[in-house]
């Protein structure tokens, strides 16, 4: 396997290059879309970390008490959570059989406890911000050939990153993306 490798910082001129390199998704070919996003966020990766941590720091400064809040709630409840994971039987069996149900949990006991604290704002627009434009950079950035081959490299086990490890465990493997590709063009057309 391949050793853990931080992509490079890409130039400005690169990430935003000018109106030519940017287009509207072809949102009826959801594979060709997703292949898109996950080919820049494998590229741009430390770019786009670039952008959330600015956002996240910018909204840190507007409301500092609020932001230290909610980040040790996060943190704690999903410090907590893993804990359990491991240690209880019933949650390691719940995380093991219904990851999506305990990943639901986790984020409604984190919401829970940040709204008791008056921080659920704050750390919400610090991580639906960056997120947002991220993922609209990522679906309108059109690929160039650096790109497509870095993204070969990724998905051939010549090169590991942490976007790409994110990606892995998040299921955007090929099989898995036509499976939702099948579904969602079948709910189309019906």
């Amino acid at each position: 396997m391949a050793k853990l490798e931080l992509a490079p910082l890409r130039r400005w001129d690169d990430f935003f290059p000018g109106s030519e390199r940017f287009a509207k998704p072809d949102v009826k070919d959801l594979a060709k879309w997703n292949n898109r996003v996950v080919s820049n966020l494998l590229y741009y990766q430390t770019n786009y970390l670039a952008v959330a941590l600015v956002v996240f720091f910018a909204v840190g400064l507007l409301d500092p008490l609020g932001m230290l809040t909610a980040m040790a709630v996060v943190s704690g409840v999903f410090l907590s959570s893993g804990w359990a994971g491991q240690n209880r039987a019933i949650i390691s069996n719940l995380k093991r059989q219904n990851p999506t149900a305990f990943m639901i949990a986790v984020m409604v006991a984190s919401y829970v406890f940040m709204s008791m604290l008056g921080s659920v704002m704050v750390f919400l627009t610090a991580v639906a911000v960056p997120l947002a434009l991220i993922f609209t950079h990522a679906s309108l950035r059109l690929r160039n050939l650096k790109n497509k081959l870095e993204n070969k490299m990724e998905g051939a086990g010549l090169k590991r990153s942490p976007m790409g490890i994110v990606l892995e465990a998040l299921g955007q493997q090929e099989e898995n993306i036509l499976k939702i590709q099948n579904f969602l063009e079948g709910n189309l057309k019906e």
